[in-house]
């Protein structure tokens, strides 16, 4: 075994091969992985010519600068294009592309006609406030269609969109705004949250009276939840006033398919934010390869619904570019989960028909929670698959999402990818494969991951390591904006050894001995007990799988006697909550985990709690959960999207 890998010792033995009807039905093929392992470079060629190129490329990669990749660089395309015109060119054009919800109840639905319309409009408009190819334009809007819009009309006219969660402080949004040197800053008066308005524009003011340097010349401002605003005459302008003056006709450009597309920043909460680049080409190649085969797409007859917002990674791929370069019918969502009640999910995929629904497991585990009488009580017989995304998805929230949501026999996709890799990276292809509960499986075709040891040594099945992708791929991550330094120290310099090639996640991975990959979270939340290297993803599934589980987080508290110790935060399913006090909830999942993966992972202590601290993108900050643990003064809680439950949790365990 290879120095310092991670021990793996939670067996999952549940098997679930597609039906007949699902695999004769089937978009993806085992040819895909025959032809990208015969040729990888040839096959990512293939899949970038399904795009409309304004003018064809001749070289598919240049690697001659690592770790600076470029994708069909002489080739020329129109993001927006692609993701528009050609399929109204097609005869499309009166294919629904968004059928819009809005938290209240309001709805809309929009073709491609209709959507491309409005992105001409707003290309148009944009161009009169002098924003030009290359410019920054920063989005800070709910999830309404007119953040696609503005999307695709910054990508049009070959301007860089920075598109910041709508949640996110006035100080945030400035960190951003500054780093970029954004020109335009689009938003809206406010969205509809939990009931109520939240306040958008505000916040932009604020940020922007925080500012420093910075070349903001015009506010363009949605209006959607009618509250009272602040306005600055000169600089801020009504969205609608300005598409109304704007010309109806625009003729898409093409650009260098190493055209920046946008940048993304990570949500870290000190120092310089860490701007994410991706371009164009390579980047739309891969994610509308990824979205039609790990999802099975059917475009004619499918209705796509992936519940993320626009301001993460999610959203970008699977909400915007990946749907729309596939001429895809989607659904899109302003509010959460349980506006006005628990089942709004549910009510909204009986009201359209979604056939394939991508969500993240801590929205399942919630729904779990809550029991499954909610979803139950709507149909969802039009359901045909399931992914989920943003974390490892432990095996029972995996398949009571496919016993309850899919009706015991939908397939459920799960997929790993990051902010950095632009794209699907690793995920089963529905169809083909027999899925396995909890994990990812395998890279998709023409993607190289590989296991490594600390000491950079293959790790051969059945063990844990650290997952590194072995080639460029076509999504990748360009840079860190203005910072290819810190580009390259963050992400290629940890095998920096075995050469050039090797970007390093920053995750913890089990290799199967059937060669399938489990996913085992950061390696930042690996634990070393009595010279054991731990996940606490192992953990956290076996605590799940109790029937009392709903939700679980696990990190390491000091301790003098074997280095580290399991702590673990669990919440209870709301039935199981009043049966039992919290010490015998304890004693018993205590036991149940010794018993799942041994006494080496029993938890020291186990803390009943009602809620766990998640960030706005539903991530369980387990450096919080590890200050409580270790009795030390809890650190920065700005990025939670609830504040209070650390306060909460502080409380109860005085």
């Amino acid at each position: 075994m290879p120095i310092n890998s991670i021990d793996s010792l939670l067996q999952e033995e549940r098997r679930f091969p597609p039906t007949e009807e699902f695999a004769g039905n089937a978009v993806a093929t085992r040819s895909l992985y025959e032809e990208a392992a015969d040729d990888r470079l040839a096959f990512w060629a293939k899949q970038a010519r399904s795009l409309h190129w304004h003018q064809d490329f001749t070289e598919t990669l240049d690697w001659s600068n690592p770790p600076f990749a470029r994708w069909f660089a002489d080739g020329k395309l129109n993001v927006a294009y692609n993701c528009l015109d050609r399929h109204v060119e097609a005869g499309n054009g009166d294919r629904v592309a968004i059928h819009w919800e809005g938290e209240p109840g309001d709805s809309r639905s929009l073709t491609y006609s209709d959507l491309t319309a409005e992105v001409k409009r707003a290309a148009n408009a944009m161009i009169t406030l002098g924003i030009t190819a290359g410019d920054r334009v920063a989005i800070y809007l709910p999830m309404i269609p007119e953040a696609i819009v503005a999307m695709l009309a910054v990508a049009r006219i070959g301007a860089i969109h920075s598109v910041v969660f709508g949640g996110f402080s006035a100080e945030s949004l400035r960190a951003r705004i500054d780093d970029a040197q954004a020109k335009l800053v689009i938003t809206a008066d406010g969205g509809w949250r939990k009931g109520t308005v939240l306040p958008l524009k505000p916040t932009v003011d604020a940020a922007l009276a925080k500012s420093g340097e910075h070349p903001v010349t015009n506010v363009l401002v949605v209006k959607r939840g009618e509250n009272e605003i602040a306005w600055a005459e000169g600089r801020d302008l009504w969205w609608h006033d300005a598409l109304a003056d704007a010309p109806a006709e625009h003729v898409a450009e093409g650009f260098e398919a190493e055209h920046p597309l946008f940048i993304l920043y990570t949500s870290g909460t000190t120092g310089r934010p860490k701007g994410i680049l991706h371009t164009s080409g390579g980047y739309l190649t891969q994610v509308a390869f990824t979205h039609k085969n790990v999802f099975d797409l059917h475009p004619e007859t499918d209705v796509f619904w992936c519940t993320a917002d626009v301001g993460w990674v999610t959203g970008h791929s699977y909400v915007v570019y990946g749907p729309l370069a596939n001429g895809a019918t989607q659904v899109m969502y302003e509010g959460v989960p349980d506006a006005p009640a628990p089942g709004r999910w549910w009510k909204i995929i009986e009201k359209y028909g979604v056939s394939i629904l991508y969500a993240a497991p801590t929205a399942i585990r919630t729904f779990m929670k809550l029991g499954r009488e909610i979803p139950q009580a709507s149909d969802l017989s039009s359901l045909r698959l399931l992914g989920s995304v943003g974390e490892p998805i432990n095996p029972e929230a995996w398949v009571w999402y496919r016993e309850v949501i899919g009706g015991g026999s939908t397939p459920v996709v799960d997929t790993w990818w990051q902010t950095e890799t632009g794209a699907i990276m690793i995920s089963a292809l529905p169809g083909i494969a027999t899925l396995k509960p909890g994990s990812a499986q395998v890279p998709i075709p023409g993607i190289s991951i590989v296991i490594l040891g600390e000491d950079g040594t293959r790790v051969d099945p059945p063990n844990g390591g650290l997952l590194v992708v072995s080639e460029p791929w076509p999504a990748m991550l360009r840079g860190i904006w203005g910072d290819p330094e810190r580009f390259k120290e963050t992400y290629w310099s940890r095998f920096a050894a075995l050469g050039d090639s090797t970007y390093f996640a920053g995750d913890g991975a089990h290799v199967d001995a059937d060669g399938d990959i489990w996913l085992l979270g950061r390696v930042d939340d690996v634990m070393n007990i009595s010279g054991h290297r731990l996940s606490t993803a192992e953990i956290e599934s076996a605590l799940v799988s109790h029937p009392i589980v709903a939700e679980a987080a696990v990190v390491g508290a000091a301790d003098a006697t074997t280095g580290q110790a399991v702590v673990a935060f669990v919440i209870l399913r709301s039935k199981q909550a009043d049966k039992q006090t919290s010490d015998e909830a304890s004693a018993l999942l205590r036991s149940h985990v010794a018993q799942q993966i041994g006494a080496i992972a029993r938890p020291r202590e186990i803390f009943i709690v009602t809620e766990l601290p998640k960030t706005r993108s539903g991530k369980i900050m387990r450096r919080l959960l590890q200050d409580v643990a270790e009795g030390r003064e809890i650190g920065d809680t700005t990025t939670l999207a609830d504040t209070s439950v650390m306060q909460l949790i502080s409380d109860k365990l005085k």
